[in-house]
């Protein structure tokens, strides 16, 4: 999914939400909407596939360079139960989570299951409304959006290729850092090759519309996304303060930990906000090996 979202009305009228959030317990974080929300969820976007595969739990899905290079996303897992390598990243939590570009849910409600406090955050209203189903609480929002409990999250989750979000992992990290409370905890999932990468690229569930399924949007506008693999996600970390917590790898997956940088808070005026929501999409998608 990208930050244009077509709206399917699947929570565009639901109630506020009562989270576990680090402001406090059980509190109210208001409506599913905030400020920049609508025009995230309406822009035009052509045919919606990544709502599709998430309704039904599987692919195919695509994300498409211009080029026509397709890069596969593994629908059946996102919409399975957590696996081993998913545990070995959420064994890892400290504190209440924040579960960025949550997509159907799987780690929101694991967390749930483990005892952590957890939000998991999206784009798209499908991905919400099928982590709320399985009793997770997720609002529709991009992660540079205001968010509740910013600057006091305990660890932030960026897996299934979700540290790719925006095309721009520093600014990622930057405002990762501005979510966590001191000390708090960046678990990313990498790509596990070396690569550095910036794409500009499309959905697309390669079908052609021929069999009476979901044509690709060829009209869709194109978002810029990153693959980026360990060493480099080390080297932007390195660069913004980071501190390497830790490295492992799991079912052909590989994982890094963060420690936040130790820095002042810089504000961001609306302004930046706006551009950065337009601009960044959240997806939920394991870039191909």
């Amino acid at each position: 999914m990208s930050t244009t979202v077509p709206s399917s009305g699947l929570v565009s009228s639901a109630p506020a939400d009562r989270v576990e959030t680090p402001d406090a317990p059980g509190a109210a974080v208001g409506s599913t909407d905030a400020p920049g929300a609508a025009s995230v969820r309406t822009a035009p976007w052509g045919a919606d596939p990544y709502a599709n595969a998430l309704r039904t739990g599987r692919g195919p899905l695509f994300l498409r360079r211009n080029d026509g290079w397709l890069l596969p996303l593994d629908v059946e897992r996102w919409c399975s139960v957590a696996g081993s390598a998913d545990l070995s990243a959420l064994h890892r939590c400290e504190g209440p989570v924040l579960d960025i570009g949550c997509g159907p849910g799987r780690l929101v409600a694991e967390l749930a299951s483990l005892g952590h406090r957890a939000l998991g955050i999206d784009v798209s209203e499908a991905a919400v409304a099928r982590t709320r189903g399985l009793g997770g609480a997720a609002l529709l929002r991009s992660v540079f959006e205001p968010l509740p409990g910013e600057g006091r999250w305990g660890t932030l989750l960026l897996l299934d290729g979700n540290i790719g979000i925006g095309g721009d992992p520093a600014a990622l990290l930057d405002r990762a850092a501005d979510l966590l409370g001191v000390g708090g905890l960046l678990i990313a999932e990498t790509a596990p090759v070396d690569v550095d990468e910036r794409v500009r690229v499309r959905l697309d569930d390669g079908r052609d519309g021929t069999d009476g399924r979901t044509a690709p949007a060829r009209d869709a506008q194109p978002f810029p996304w990153a693959r980026i693999g360990t060493p480099a996600l080390l080297r932007h970390a390195r660069a913004g303060g980071w501190l390497t917590a830790g490295q492992w790898g799991a079912e052909g997956r590989t994982f890094v930990s963060l420690r936040r940088p130790v820095r002042e808070r810089t504000a961001r005026t609306s302004s930046q906000s706006a551009e950065s929501a337009n601009s960044a999409p959240v997806i939920s998608s394991q870039l191909p090996k």
